[in-house]
């Protein structure tokens, strides 16, 4: 029995579900939320079933378009996570792969319900989403105060994010996009990179705090609660939103700048949520699925077709409450104290050249579908 309804709603209809199983069923999740919302409740999966989760690293509709793809084309589809939170039938692995093998992912690692849900919850609200989301409008703000037109700053801000970073991360790493800059654009990298990490390192442990002490579970229980009342706005309004969707009805992806301070300012944010990650002690598989991989090669890219503001009002209730909640954060530091640092501490930048994550890259991109994302 697949449970995908949303978050909200697996907590307010659990206990009817349990009590409609029969003994000897197979729960299947997609994500771990169920899980975390329990243990805040002091409560457990019924004992006498198979409690498994396939979590597809995408959107649902990138994750059927893909699939259908690969009706003709191999290696098309989105990469999975499986867990087993309980195995009384002694065949609960075998079906979390079957699933995974349905979904048409073309690779799977294991993680843990709980790993999951706590790297998946903090992910969306750091790079994933939320963070991708701040970093966006502090930089679009940034270059418009430097000079810049709406469209040149939106291209210098989202659209190099979503194009050409992503782009080069996906198939080369992190340090691809490093290695890709010339001398003057590596220090200008390294500049932006020292001064946003710590924004990164900061605001994702504090996030990850949050939800592994229930806090943002029970936000996201309080906001669904109040959105009959409070029911949430758009965010595609903004000037910045609206320049962005006549900056993409003329761009040349082709021409795209890699602009060396987005870069720098990206992957100093990102690489806060992977060194996070490891000192909570998740897998590296899970951490280069939740910190770059998700971002580069299924979300940025959707965004690219349809502009961060699309995603924030149309992905889901917990993931669209958690980038309103933290994205301001994230763009009130890196306004405020990133940008204004005077001579952040470029050594940084050397664990960054350094850092045991280039190789799981490296690997990874030998795993990568052989189709990008395709976005009807």
């Amino acid at each position: 029995m697949l449970l995908l309804i949303s978050d909200a709603a697996q907590a307010a209809l659990h206990e009817s579900v349990f009590a409609a199983l029969r003994p000897g069923a197979t729960l299947g999740l997609s994500h771990g939320f169920l899980l975390g919302y329990l243990e805040q409740q002091g409560k457990n999966f019924p004992g006498d079933i198979d409690v498994i989760a396939v979590c597809p690293k995408g959107m649902g509709a990138s994750v059927r378009a893909l699939y259908r793809q690969g009706a003709e084309t191999n290696g098309a589809g989105i990469n999975a996570s499986f867990a087993v939170e309980q195995d009384v039938s002694g065949r609960a692995v075998d079906r979390a792969l079957g699933w995974s093998v349905g979904l048409g992912a073309p690779f799977t690692f294991q993680t843990t319900l709980r790993s999951e849900y706590l790297s998946d919850l903090t992910g969306e609200r750091a790079i994933l989403l939320g963070g991708v989301h701040g970093i966006a409008e502090s930089l679009y703000r940034r270059f418009r105060e430097q000079g810049m037109t709406e469209t040149e700053a939106y291209r210098h801000s989202v659209d190099c994010v979503t194009g050409p970073i992503s782009r080069t991360v996906s198939t080369q790493g992190l340090i691809g996009l490093y290695r890709r800059l010339d001398d003057a654009g590596r220090q200008v990298f390294a500049s932006a990179y020292a001064a946003a990490y710590p924004v990164g390192l900061e605001l994702t442990h504090e996030i990850y705090d949050e939800v592994a002490s229930g806090n943002e579970i029970r936000s996201v229980i309080l906001a669904g609660e109040r959105l009959a009342r409070f029911p949430m706005g758009k965010i595609d309004q903004a000037a910045m939103w609206r320049a962005g969707e006549v900056a993409r009805q003329s761009r040349d992806d082709a021409a795209l700048p890699l602009d060396a301070f987005t870069a720098g300012t990206f992957c100093g944010v990102m690489m806060g949520q992977i060194d996070t990650f490891v000192e909570k002690g998740h897998p590296y598989s899970e951490i280069a699925n939740e910190s770059v991989i998700e971002a580069t090669d299924s979300l940025n890219p959707y965004m690219h077709a349809r502009g961060v503001a699309y995603m924030v009002d149309n992905c889901s209730t917990t993931a669209r409450l958690g980038s309103r909640k933290w994205a301001p954060r994230f763009d009130y530091l890196l306004t405020q104290t990133a940008y204004t640092a005077d001579r952040p501490d470029t050594t940084v930048v050397k664990a960054f050249e350094a850092h045991p994550i280039h190789d799981v890259l490296r690997i990874c991109a030998e795993m990568r579908p052989s189709v990008d994302i395709f976005v009807q």
